[in-house]
């Protein structure tokens, strides 16, 4: 397995120490990356010179880390948009996993984006958001019973778990509400005969979704355990607030891919969780 770690000065330290601590495949390899952002420095070589110096002995020590811990690691360092380097770097070195810490709010991300989410939505790897916490011992798997949460699925199944880790799984249905126009028909509201059909089949989905997760996790001998209920709502709030509630360490769940205009009209719940969540999170691709 191929680990990416991101870092830069505000969030090394517990990115690094999120790889430390999990348990990996054997013969995994990290790759602890910092990129110089040149639109910091444009037309100030020395100060480009003087944060490559830095960047350079921050990944430096961060890789020493890694191998005085028994892992194999090497540190990169690259110059240009955080946004596209790592995603590219990741591509070019095939990386498995991208590990990137949540950076924080102000003007530059306000107008251009934060680098986790543009991360999230161009890499071509499952992508980590590690927030500072402890070792993963609550793993919230939320799935919808897609190919994309079977993905996710199987990225719990098969990674290594400290014993005492708690896997939930949880499936938020989706429903319809009757007063929303149809597309077909915008100025009258769905009958509710349809509203009710739409809404158990979403029931049934959300439920089998819970059971196949189960059935894939117990059957390597994981320990989980799902809501009694499946909860109604909009996904994202719900996932956020059911981690939040039961103390999760860890969120899993699949990313959709979409693009352009469906992403406007629809809403990623992917990039919603990974930057409003209180703990880390796991995009799997």
């Amino acid at each position: 397995m191929k680990v990416l770690l991101t870092i830069d000065p505000s969030h090394a330290s517990h990115v690094v120490d999120a790889a430390i601590t999990g348990l990996w495949p054997e013969g995994t390899v990290f790759c602890v990356m910092s990129v110089v952002d040149m639109r910091l420095w444009d037309g100030l070589p020395a100060l480009i010179e003087d944060a490559r110096n830095q960047a350079e002995f921050i990944v430096k020590a961060a890789s020493d880390e890694l191998t005085q811990s028994g892992h194999r690691a090497f540190s990169e360092v690259k110059r240009g948009s955080p946004k596209k380097e790592i995603s590219e770097y990741a591509k070019e070195w095939s990386a498995d996993l991208i590990m990137v810490g949540p950076h924080r709010f102000d003007l530059d991300r306000f107008f251009l984006g934060s680098v986790a989410q543009a991360v999230l939505r161009t890499a071509p790897c499952s992508v980590e958001v590690v927030r500072a916490s402890a070792q993963s011992s609550k793993v919230l798997l939320a799935t919808d019973g897609s190919e994309f949460s079977a993905l996710a699925v199987d990225f719990v199944a098969c990674r290594p778990w400290p014993a005492q880790t708690q896997i939930r799984i949880l499936s938020v249905v989706q429903l319809v509400t009757p007063n929303v126009p149809s597309a077909f028909y915008p100025f009258t509201p769905p009958m509710p005969e349809l509203v009710e059909q739409v809404a158990t089949a979403a029931r049934e989905r959300a439920d089998k979704a819970v059971a196949d997760a189960r059935e894939a996790l117990e059957s390597t001998g994981l320990k989980v355990c799902a809501y009694k209920d499946t909860p109604e709502g909009d996904p994202r709030p719900t996932i956020l607030d059911e981690a939040k509630l039961w103390g999760a360490d860890l969120i899993v769940l699949g990313s959709h891919g979409r693009h352009g205009l469906e992403r406007i009209l629809l809403g990623s719940v992917a990039e919603a969780v990974a930057a409003h969540a209180h703990c880390s999170v796991q995009v799997v691709r």
